[in-house]
């Protein structure tokens, strides 16, 4: 089984839509880091010094390959990406090898086999 490396960067208040949406569409699991900050096209706004700016996550999701690209646009779609600068963004990358995950093949491999 092979696995990709879905990672979004997104305002803390779209998080559990994100988490939320990507198990809907088959991810096992996520890891989220909290308190990220993050700077786009054009510069966050400062008033008197101070930046004014939205918290952001970092969402990390494993999830299985010919799942990838369904969880990566469904997160998308619900997250708003698109819609309005500043919203957040989402890639994956290929993951070379990973361990401790022979509980979530367990569970994917049923759905997987309907996929190939």
């Amino acid at each position: 089984m092979r696995f990709k490396l879905i990672i979004a960067f997104v305002q803390d208040s779209k998080t559990e839509l994100i988490l939320k949406t990507a198990r809907d569409f088959g991810a096992t699991g996520a890891t989220v880091i909290t308190s990220a900050r993050g700077e786009g096209i054009e510069r966050a706004k400062t008033f008197l010094g101070l930046t004014l700016e939205a918290q952001r996550d970092v969402v990390l999701m494993l999830v299985e390959e010919h799942l990838s690209r369904t969880i990566l646009e469904a997160v998308a779609e619900a997250a708003e990406f698109d819609a309005s600068p500043g919203t957040g963004i989402a890639f994956q990358i290929d993951v070379e090898d990973a361990v401790g995950v022979q509980h979530q093949m367990e569970k994917l491999t049923p759905l997987v086999e309907e996929e190939i």
